[in-house]
């Protein structure tokens, strides 16, 4: 977590656990997640809207949801019917929208507004536990479909100017997310390949005693990290944090460690 020092931003990359089971009745692995994140939405401010970068959009350049009232995508299968029941009527911010795709072209990236786009589960599922109410409106970033994570950086400094805005800045994804991993209940061999990540992953992101030109190259370079290709053998998840990065340009002020699907 991130709150930005002179400024009102807020910049937070967390997980949002497997598709809609932390909503879901009896659902227990998604427990510590979900405890976390209802502390979070009450030790801050409340936010004037939220950003949202979901791990779950890619386009080919940067792409903004513009429309006022964007519907939800339930981007998932194979769950019960309720799954698809799930409401979250928050509207979007065109306005605020249209001043980020102007950030994005002064900072030389290709920028597009989708007024049809909705909110897919990266956005509804966080959300609908942190602010039930769902009365903040939001406007959700597409990742970059290159997947490189300087480039997520670079996108992420391009927003920087949204610190001095009473603005959340929501990273959605999962710092390990190996889909195989879940599905074999997790031996000890893998927690430990994903404890050594998640090692290397809390010191880039914290650490003082890193110059923020280290921090980044770390970032943009994570596949050196260990045991990196086991915990993303794709980084859809990982990249909403290099995005925060860029927006923060600076070490986190807390981070968290929880179990979620029975990985620590």
């Amino acid at each position: 977590m991130r709150e930005t020092e002179k400024s009102s931003a807020t910049i937070l990359y967390i997980c949002h656990g497997g598709g809609p089971m932390p909503l879901l009745a009896g659902d227990q692995a998604h427990e510590q997640m979900r405890v976390l994140l209802k502390q979070l939405s009450a030790r801050i401010k409340k936010p004037d809207a939220i950003v949202v970068l979901s791990a779950h959009w890619e386009e080919k350049q940067a792409t903004i949801t513009s429309g006022e009232k964007p519907a939800l995508i339930y981007d998932y299968s194979g769950f019960p019917e309720a799954s698809y029941a799930i409401q979250y009527p928050a509207v979007g911010e065109p306005v605020l929208a249209q001043k980020m795709a102007s950030l994005f072209k002064a900072n030389g990236l290709n920028a597009v507004l989708d007024g049809q786009r909705g909110f897919d589960h990266g956005l509804f599922i966080p959300l609908k536990i942190m602010y039930p109410a769902a009365d903040i409106p939001c406007v959700q970033v597409s990742l970059l479909r290159n997947l490189n994570a300087l480039s997520h950086i670079n996108l992420g400094e391009a927003l920087a100017e949204l610190k001095k805005e009473n603005v959340l800045i929501l990273g959605s994804g999962f710092s390990f997310h190996n889909m195989q991993a879940f599905l074999n209940r997790t031996p000890a061999q893998v927690r430990e390949m994903n404890q050594a990540f998640e090692n290397w992953l809390l010191e880039t992101c914290s650490s003082s005693a890193l110059s923020e030109n280290e921090r980044k190259q770390r970032l943009a370079n994570w596949t050196q990290a260990p045991h990196a290709r086991y915990c993303h053998p794709r980084e859809e998840h990982l990249l909403p944090l290099q995005a925060c990065y860029g927006v923060a340009q600076a070490a986190c002020s807390e981070t968290f460690e929880l179990e979620v699907l029975g990985v620590k």
